[in-house]
């Protein structure tokens, strides 16, 4: 060999070229195998597909997780039914597992056995969606205390999301969840204090899970329990002897009172009273039947009653109170004017005293000045000369 080809072929940089050319070829000539992973939903069909590279008609095995072997080049070697055989060529190999259960996933082998043994794995993932959720009453709600609902997705995987909602809000909860090995159990535990107004208010559990295209709803309405209360509707107008009288009593509680008491306060109810559930029937009434008329009912949770008075009124009296009632009002009047009368004519002789009185008081001041006039002129004189004297 020539020095310059030695040094060339000897070179470190062409060397791994020359190395790297080499094993390049082989590999085009070489065979492989790769495998798909795979998700699918409990109960559906899995696709397994093994892809071949330069397949030469080697032996291909596919295997299950627990390592037996499914097929043989394209024939079956395990006897279930659920495994079938889609398509074998030499670029693609695929297997269809229906029905498919959490017991089933795992890694699926795809080898082929050549010189060297290939293998590639599949990873069969089993997704199972949560069903409805359930809503379990763990205490009673009653009014003025507090209520605790659990909501319940009993078999899900991977876990899923429960939450409790009122009005679009969400009620902040108490989540747990138990593995169970392949699924997980998952509750949601709320706690709510509850009031007569809260009976039969809506109230709903969601589960979210990635393999559901939309959220599955449980819905529920809470049952508050309470003490009755009871209203007597009574008649419309004045009931006259011979009238019938219809009382409905209106009672309302949770639970609903199964019965419903009429009485009579001190007395028996009339011989023709009549009770059909909440109503109260008594025909031809007279005022015998006069009196307090009294509703009760109740549940476990208390009593309460409301009372109705019955006052029957006499046509006749009715029509004689009806016509004195014009006699009294005119008899009133008359008595109002002769009062006025008489007031005017108090004032009046008073006035007349006091003005004839201050007229004889101004006549008698008038009449001693002219008396003492006239006793001057009559003694014009002697007054004169008084007078000179008193001037003297």
């Amino acid at each position: 060999m020539r020095p310059g080809l030695r040094s060339l072929l000897l070179s470190p940089p062409l060397s791994v070229a020359l190395c790297a050319l080499i094993l390049l070829s082989l590999c085009f000539r070489c065979q492989a195998v790769q495998a798909e992973n795979v998700t699918v939903l409990e109960g559906g069909t899995a696709q397994i597909s093994c892809r071949l590279q330069n397949y030469d008609g080697s032996i291909v095995v596919i295997q299950n997780p627990r390592r037996q072997t499914l097929f043989f080049n394209g024939t079956r070697a395990l006897k279930d039914d659920r495994f079938q055989m889609v398509l074998f060529t030499p670029r693609l190999v695929r297997i269809a597992l229906s029905n498919v259960s959490v017991w089933d996933e795992g890694g699926y082998f795809c080898q082929l056995y050549t010189d060297d043994t290939h293998h590639q794995v599949a990873t069969l993932t089993v997704s199972v969606p949560p069903e409805t959720p359930t809503v379990e009453v763990k205490t009673e709600a009653v009014e003025g205390g507090e209520v605790v609902l659990v909501c319940l997705s009993p078999r899900s995987k991977p876990p899923a999301t429960l939450r409790w909602m009122r009005d679009r809000r969400e009620i902040p909860g108490e989540v747990s969840q138990q593995d169970y090995g392949k699924t997980y159990s998952v509750s949601n535990t709320i706690r709510i204090p509850v009031e007569r107004r809260d009976n039969g208010a809506p109230i709903s559990c969601e589960a979210l899970h990635p393999s559901l295209p939309q959220k599955k709803i449980r819905h529920y309405r809470l049952d508050v329990h309470f003490a009755p209360t009871v209203r007597i509707i009574p008649p419309p107008g004045i009931l006259r002897e011979g009238d019938s009288l219809s009382l409905l009593c209106s009672v309302i509680g949770n639970p609903l009172p199964r019965n419903v008491q009429w009485s009579r306060v001190n007395d028996t109810l009339p011989e023709r009273a009549e009770t059909a559930g909440p109503t109260l029937t008594v025909s031809r009434l007279s005022q015998a039947h006069n009196g307090t008329y009294l509703c009760q009912a109740h549940n476990n949770y208390g009593r309460a009653a409301d009372h109705y008075t019955l006052l029957v009124y006499d046509p006749g009296a009715v029509v004689e109170t009806q016509s004195a009632v014009p006699y009294a009002v005119i008899g009133g009047i008359l008595a109002l004017l002769v009062f006025a009368v008489i007031c005017v004519l108090i004032v009046t002789i008073w006035c007349s005293v006091r003005q004839k009185g201050s007229y004889l008081t101004h006549e008698a001041s008038g009449l001693d000045e002219h008396g003492e006039v006239q006793e001057a002129f009559l003694n014009g004189n002697d007054s004169r000369e008084g007078k000179k004297e008193y001037l003297l």
